[in-house]
């Protein structure tokens, strides 16, 4: 059974910066094209990085970019999401996801809080 566990999250300044980590056991992330999402209060879940299994190739969405940076360590089978300038809108639960392509399956974490104060 895959199992993505999500830390880091926590309350930050606006401005300032923080690593959320996702640690997946059952699977190998090696195997997988791994992306963070994020959902603030009264907002659907939308996308915010990816990382492609076969190159490590990464893709933003446009309100991050420049800002965070999504890496992963297939040797401790851990993806990464380096946060920083956060700004007050950055305010959601993040939630680490991997998709299987050979199964056609998606894997979620539990999802971690990114509290900013202005």
């Amino acid at each position: 059974q895959v199992q993505l566990v999500e830390s880091g999250g926590g309350l930050v300044q606006a401005g300032g910066s923080l690593r959320l980590s996702c640690a997946v056991s059952g699977g190998a992330i090696s195997n997988y094209d791994m992306g963070w999402y994020r959902q603030a209060p009264g907002k659907e879940r939308e996308f915010v990085a990816a990382n492609s299994r076969r190159d490590s190739t990464t893709d933003y969405a446009d309100s991050v970019k420049g800002r965070f940076t999504i890496s992963r360590d297939n040797a401790k089978n851990t993806l990464y999401l380096q946060i920083d300038r956060l700004k007050p809108e950055g305010k959601a639960l993040y939630y680490c996801g991997a998709e299987d392509p050979t199964w056609f399956v998606c894997y979620w974490g539990q999802g971690d809080q990114v509290t900013v104060s202005s």
